[in-house]
């Protein structure tokens, strides 16, 4: 039943593009006062059987279906003129990652999360208002684009969001790895690994978004609501207490072969347990969570992107977290390197297809690997025990823009020491994506 939704959602999607191109062949789907755009996401990944002499409940099992995840979103705006700008997302997702999107620290499919419900579902995404206080005289034109409707603002700009959206819809918006639809699918290279942002199981929140702009450079900073518990839906309400604090700094330099440095800082105050509190209270049966206590979190980022050719860019992120309190909201990673190419090649007119090859190094503080080794588990892995090492994973793509509005990929990653455990694996994951946007 939820394979047909699927298929009638995606052909409806592409009918409507159809439709609208026919109406406005040359022109935006409306006017600058609405934006309209949508998109439909299907990954599939499976991989082959791997060494694993021994499993736990978090673990990523060696023997499984291959298993596809969904997701639409329809992304509406509308332009309040001098009041501002207001956003909505209705958004379906569903379908599950391979083990329960269980196992590997730096997950391989960045269009699902950790939900127990593999069944499509529709909810509010974002939700939020938006307005922009030009400074400066100069003015550049903003395109129509997702949540953005197409406008006019002054180069030195101070903007103001105010409502639900996903931390990383503003921060470490990296050129070549960020949109897991169209670009890299790993985890940890969609995002910084160690950046435990604060967000509900899909990976949202509410709160206040605050962005000082120039010609060169954007200072960034929110303050969002935290998780109640770690990866769960609710909110906790408890305001002094808990919340996300997150501050950016970018730096954009170069005309011909262009290059973008940011700097992320970010602090998390919630109801966190403690790994060492763990292994010290025998009462605690290895078990994190119940020693929650409201504490705080500390982890900085840094990344590089840098146009080398007119065809190739490179990227690369380093993160770190304090690692003391459990992994709350993002994924189980302390400290994470990645490095990585993207080729466009530009010589043969429409031709946009992307080649992509990435590497990660993820890693996790001493108190967390002693606590796995101990038997404990955390929200996405665990094996009941640990020979620590470094997960190394290495990630390759393919995108083959079909048509205008649809795009194809094929994916693999290679996967050394999933979750840390030099016991398991190594695990090769082969991936399919289907990408269609409006």
């Amino acid at each position: 039943m939820k394979f047909k939704l699927i298929f009638v959602l995606v052909v409806s999607l592409f009918d409507f593009g159809a439709l609208a191109q026919e109406v406005h062949p040359s022109s935006p789907l409306f006017s600058d006062e609405i934006s309209f755009h949508a998109q439909a996401t299907t990954v599939t990944q499976g991989h082959f059987p791997f060494t694993s002499p021994y499993e736990g409940r978090n673990s990523l099992i060696s023997h499984e279906d291959a298993q596809t995840s969904i997701t639409a979103t329809f992304f509406l705006g509308a332009n309040l003129n001098q009041w501002g700008e207001f956003y909505f997302n209705p958004e379906l997702a569903g379908g599950s990652g391979l083990s329960l999107t269980r196992g590997i620290a730096g997950f391989s499919n960045g269009e699902i999360y950790r939900v127990d419900n593999s069944a499509p579902t529709w909810n509010a995404a974002r939700l939020y208002y938006k307005k922009v206080f030009g400074i400066g005289d100069a003015v550049e034109k903003i395109p129509s684009g997702v949540n953005q409707i197409e406008t006019s603002y002054s180069v030195q700009r101070l903007s103001f969001v105010l409502g639900k959206f996903a931390l990383n819809d503003f921060f470490d918006n990296n050129s070549y790895s960020h949109d897991p639809r169209t670009q890299f699918l790993n985890w940890a290279l969609m995002d910084y690994g160690a950046w435990d942002y604060a967000a509900d199981t899909r990976g949202y929140t509410w709160g206040i978004y605050l962005e000082y702009n120039q010609q060169d450079f954007a200072i960034r900073f929110a303050r969002v609501l935290e998780p109640e518990s770690a990866n769960e839906m609710n909110y906790d309400m408890n305001l002094s207490k808990a919340h996300g604090d997150n501050l950016e700094f970018e730096y954009r330099y170069g005309q011909n072969l262009p290059g973008v440095i940011r700097l992320l800082v970010f602090n998390n105050n919630a109801f966190m347990g403690s790994y060492q509190d763990a292994l010290n209270a025998p009462a605690a049966s290895k078990d994190v969570t119940t020693t929650r206590s409201y504490s705080t979190k500390t982890g900085f980022g840094m990344s590089l992107e840098q146009k080398l050719t007119t065809d190739l860019g490179m990227f690369s992120r380093i993160s770190w977290n304090d690692g003391k309190r459990e992994s709350w909201a993002f994924t189980e990673v302390d400290q994470s390197i990645t490095l990585g190419l993207s080729w466009i090649p530009q010589a043969f007119k429409n031709f946009e297809d992307t080649l992509g090859a990435a590497v990660i190094v993820n890693d996790i503080s001493e108190d967390h690997r002693d606590y796995l080794a101990a038997g404990g588990y955390g929200f996405i892995i665990g094996d009941g025990k640990l020979k620590y090492a470094s997960e190394k994973i290495i990630e390759t793509y393919y995108l083959l823009k079909v048509t205008k509005n649809a795009q194809a990929s094929i994916d693999y990653q290679f996967v050394a020491n999933p979750a840390y455990n030099q016991d398991r694996g190594p695990a090769s994951i082969f991936g399919f994506r289907l990408h269609y946007e409006l």
